[in-house]
């Protein structure tokens, strides 16, 4: 269970893309494997309790299996995200991505992207999203597409579980003349990541009302 919350911690919070928490997923299964073939020879240096625990060939049989089930439900629940692996390494890698394993679509804008210097060094400074934003639409209007699905695919109901808590905060019995339309706004604004340019709203009021 604890390396099992550790997964679940790694796969919380904001600006995380689905590709990121594959990578998380992928990791912790390969963890799993490592744990089965040394409990097949009733090892467990990863776990500090069973590590100084005398552990018997018949208990650490019965870990074994628990460890295989676990494996199993693994493959099975994250068997969608393990079929997009390709997807996810062209998106997170595209200048060492292998240019016959992509749509054909994608494979000239590739050839283009991969053949320029300057777009690789801006690929290593800026952030994915930010990177794959500043492409000219002109030339390559298939790659973008494929990285706006990808970078909004979603992952994780973390950020409605947020916007949830949001929403039970600003809803309480003490505001209970708040409408629908403002706490929608309230919510929208809690959750945004905008600033609001507040010398310039100012600036263009009609009207000051400085008693206020």
């Amino acid at each position: 269970m604890e390396k099992l919350n550790e997964l679940n911690v790694k796969l919380q919070g904001n600006g995380l893309f689905a590709h990121e928490m594959y990578v998380h997923v992928k990791s912790f299964q390969m963890k799993l494997s490592l744990f089965l073939r040394q409990a097949g020879n009733i090892r467990f240096g990863h776990f500090p309790l069973l590590k100084e625990a005398n552990i018997s060939g018949e208990l650490a049989a019965k870990y074994k299996v628990q460890l295989d089930t676990l494996a199993i439900e693994f493959g099975r629940r994250f068997q969608d995200l393990k079929n997009l692996e390709p997807q996810f390494n062209m998106l997170s890698s595209p200048f060492t991505t292998e240019v016959y394993s992509a749509s054909e679509d994608l494979q000239l804008e590739l050839l283009d992207l991969q053949a320029n210097n300057d777009l690789k060094e801006k690929f290593k400074s800026d952030l994915l999203p930010d990177f794959y934003k500043s492409l000219s639409d002109d030339l390559f209007p298939n790659l973008k597409n494929f990285a706006a699905k990808f970078l909004t695919l979603f992952g994780s109901t973390y950020i409605c579980e947020q916007a949830f808590s949001c929403l039970n905060i600003n809803k309480s019995k003490n505001r209970s003349l708040l409408t629908d339309t403002n706490l929608r706004d309230v919510v929208r604004i809690s959750t945004s990541k905008l600033a609001p340019n507040l010398q310039k709203i100012v600036k263009n009021c009609e009207q000051l009302h400085k008693s206020h």
